[in-house]
């Protein structure tokens, strides 16, 4: 493990990593920090920047959609989030993925981003 864990991140294998690094995907790294590199099978050359939104002064009247991804409870969660959102004023809509396996359809994202001004995803278990 150790050996093909350094060849992905292109060095020669280390033999100074430790067995407990290469069974968690890791390998020595020099100029790091922690002195090791975490491997991320992910293709993602630069992690993309997105600037944060201001906080909105108030929930009254603002529409809120819960999103419930479909884990077991997730409703549970958001049936009390919801009677707290409705007691501070918001109008809340509710949403459902049909699994929490998959990314949320097309048209799911769509109405809800049309119809919403905030939104919470929820999962639970």
């Amino acid at each position: 493990m150790e050996r093909a864990t350094a060849t992905l991140l292109g060095e020669a294998p280390d033999a100074t990593a430790s067995a407990a690094g290469a069974s968690a995907g890791v390998a020595s790294a020099p100029g790091t920090a922690s002195g090791r590199t975490v491997l991320d099978p992910t293709g993602e050359r630069a992690p993309g920047q997105r600037a944060r939104l201001g906080r909105l002064e108030s929930l009254q009247g603002r529409v809120v959609g819960l999103l419930d991804i479909s884990k077991p409870r997730g409703d549970v969660f958001l049936d009390r989030l919801s009677t707290l959102l409705e007691e501070r004023g918001a109008v809340v809509r509710r949403y459902r993925k049909p699994t929490f396996t998959k990314p949320a359809p097309v048209d799911l994202r769509q109405e809800i981003a049309t119809q919403c001004e905030v939104v919470i995803e929820a999962l639970a278990d």
